[in-house]
């Protein structure tokens, strides 16, 4: 005696799941990344670090970590400029180079378990 069985995907759906989970997985990520940031961020009346923010485009699957103050970028660039103890120039850079790894597990712990 023959049996069958009938399998029905629903590939639309899991493909949407998958994008939501990842879009959510880069805001962890970015938010992992900023904290760090901030921890280094110069400060003098903590404004440049109270601009940061994260944003992800769940269109395209990307995630951005900013400042938003008209010295943001220059303060960044600038080696010369001298900050206070434990605070630098590269605020953004440093921080992501040095803590990718944790990035990038905060990442992929939250996909999975958004799709678990």
């Amino acid at each position: 005696m023959a049996m069958r069985s009938t399998l029905t995907l629903n590939l639309g759906a899991t493909k949407a799941a998958l994008r939501t989970a990842a879009a959510a997985g880069l805001k962890v990520g970015a938010e992992v990344v900023l904290a760090e940031s901030r921890k280094v961020v110069p400060i003098e009346e903590a404004t440049l670090s109270r601009s940061g923010a994260t944003d992800v485009d769940e269109a395209t699957l990307t995630a951005s970590v900013s400042y938003d103050t008209p010295y943001a970028v220059r303060q960044h660039e600038e080696l010369d400029y001298r900050h206070d103890e434990g605070r630098q120039a590269k605020y953004l850079e440093g921080p992501l180079l040095e803590h990718r790894d944790q990035a990038l597990a905060a990442i992929a712990q939250t996909i999975r378990g958004r799709l678990a």
